[in-house]
């Protein structure tokens, strides 16, 4: 059962696969977001779906922002309890092309029906851990890559943000990097990912420690905004997935409470924002559970900043209009 069933909630990451091993539809998501909470609208994240498969290759990313358009504009708030699905866009384009990628870019845009609000680029590795993306092993480190970075420049052009998931270990430069674009917003996926796999595995005390001290340097940069979530992957080593029975609300905000706390001290509520990362962080639990612990992990929180982390703070970063608050 949904705790706090009436607060408004901007559910800032979620994917859509029509993978059948791996299947996580427009009509799932919907399931999800009607099962107790109120969901109010989604944010939809770089899924690799809809790609065209024909034309010039840089473009063929377009498809997917065609793909969530056409999700939202068949998923009417009105037929579907008041949710906002794909409220916001964010999708791929491959910043190493350069200055090239702007004619990526404006496709993006034109083909957003006025939703598409900026680009992720998988930058997620490390020389211990392998990260992969479906069955494709993600590229090096892009920070330096002068193409990239030509790519990235582009993004606060077109006044784009860029969702950046990285790792633990990637803080520091990633840091670095956020300070070279201060006018282009940036959101942390995943807490910045504490990895808990590898030879991190054991270890949690030690990487934490790191961890919390990366946090503490890119929150300095006042353009990079953190996505509280993510937490249930199997990178971050928790093993929920692995038990015989589900962990309850309670045991999942135990576990996660120093990593959100520690970023939300960090940021500010006005710069943090809860995430699913469904159907990723489904291995772990339910939605409706992992709800449940981020709202228990507020507890303490005012009003007004409970607003920021589960609302407010999103329709800031992705410039979504809150209709719902009139309601």
């Amino acid at each position: 059962m949904a705790i706090d069933p009436e607060l408004p909630v901007v559910d800032t990451h979620h994917h859509i696969w029509t993978n059948p091993l791996t299947s996580y539809r427009a009509d799932d998501v919907v399931a999800d977001a009607n099962a107790g909470h109120r969901i109010v609208a989604t944010v939809f994240v770089d899924s690799g779906v809809g790609y065209r498969t024909s034309g010039p290759r840089q473009l063929r990313p377009v498809g997917e922002t065609e793909f969530a358009a056409s999700v939202a504009e068949n998923h009417h708030a009105s037929s579907h309890g008041g949710l906002q699905l794909c409220a916001a866009i964010v999708s791929h384009a491959n910043l190493a092309n350069g200055a090239a990628v702007e004619e990526v870019l404006l496709a993006h845009i034109a083909a957003g029906g006025g939703r598409f609000r900026g680009i992720r680029h998988l930058l997620a590795c490390d020389p211990h851990v392998q990260v992969r993306v479906g069955s494709l092993a993600v590229p090096g480190d892009q920070f330096q890559n002068p193409a990239f970075r030509e790519g990235f420049a582009r993004l606060g052009k077109l006044r784009l943000s860029f969702d950046a998931w990285v790792l633990h270990s990637q803080l520091p430069a990633f840091t670095e990097f956020a300070r070279s674009f201060p006018d282009t917003s940036i959101v942390l996926n995943h807490c910045g990912c504490p990895l808990g796999v590898g030879p991190y595995a054991g270890k949690r005390d030690e990487v934490f420690k790191i961890w919390r001290e990366g946090i503490r340097a890119v929150a300095a940069e006042a353009n990079v905004t953190v996505k509280l979530g993510g937490l249930g992957m199997h990178l971050l080593g928790f093993d929920f997935d692995k038990r015989a029975d589900p962990p309850s609300s309670d045991t999942l905000a135990s576990a996660w409470r120093p990593y959100v706390d520690t970023c939300i001290e960090a940021f500010g509520t006005q710069r943090a924002m809860f995430e699913s990362n469904f159907p990723v962080d489904r291995r772990s639990c339910s939605y409706t559970v992992l709800w449940n612990a981020f709202k228990k992990l507020t507890t303490g929180a005012s009003a007004d900043e409970r607003v920021d982390l589960f609302s407010a703070t999103a329709c800031r970063i992705y410039d979504l209009t809150p209709a719902w608050s009139q309601s």
